[in-house]
């Protein structure tokens, strides 16, 4: 999946031995700070020492992005408000594209016209990936529970 990237570090291209050595030392160091045993800081190029406060969230979002990224995953980053095209939005789900299609044709997932072009908002294709999700899982809760009336 290629998708505009805000940073020429993120590309399709698996990230180096060394990236994912780096990745998993900031994230213990990133780890231990949310219990208030580390500091971080950053320095510039005159050796200023700046003290960086994450929010928790923001923590949390780069612990979850270096650990992917310790682990020799591609990390693609897409804003909620990005407009995807249909092969973007199907290779998120890992469906087919025609099959993405006929979700768009069922007005299971809206889009936008852009010319000719059909255009899904990041924010509605995610809600909608939320949705299947948890569709599935009461699926798998209720097969489960059938499975164990049976014996």
């Amino acid at each position: 999946m290629t998708l505009p990237a805000t940073s020429k570090a993120f590309t399709d291209a698996l990230p180096p031995e060394e990236a994912q050595a780096v990745a998993n030392q900031l994230r213990q160091v990133l780890a231990s700070a949310r219990d208030g045993e580390a500091e971080l800081y950053s320095h510039s190029e005159n050796e200023d020492k700046v003290r960086i406060d994450l929010h928790p969230l923001v923590s949390d979002v780069l612990i979850d992005l270096l650990r992917l990224i310790g682990s020799g995953d591609a990390v693609t980053l897409v804003p909620i408000s990005k407009m995807l095209t249909t092969q973007q939005a199907a290779d998120i789900l890992n469906v087919s594209r025609p099959y993405f299609i006929k979700l768009l044709e069922k007005k299971k997932i809206p889009y936008e016209l852009v010319g000719r072009h059909r255009r899904i908002k990041a924010h509605d294709l995610f809600e909608y990936k939320k949705i299947r999700t948890s569709s599935r899982s009461e699926a798998l809760d209720e097969l489960a529970a059938f499975d164990g009336e049976i014996i």
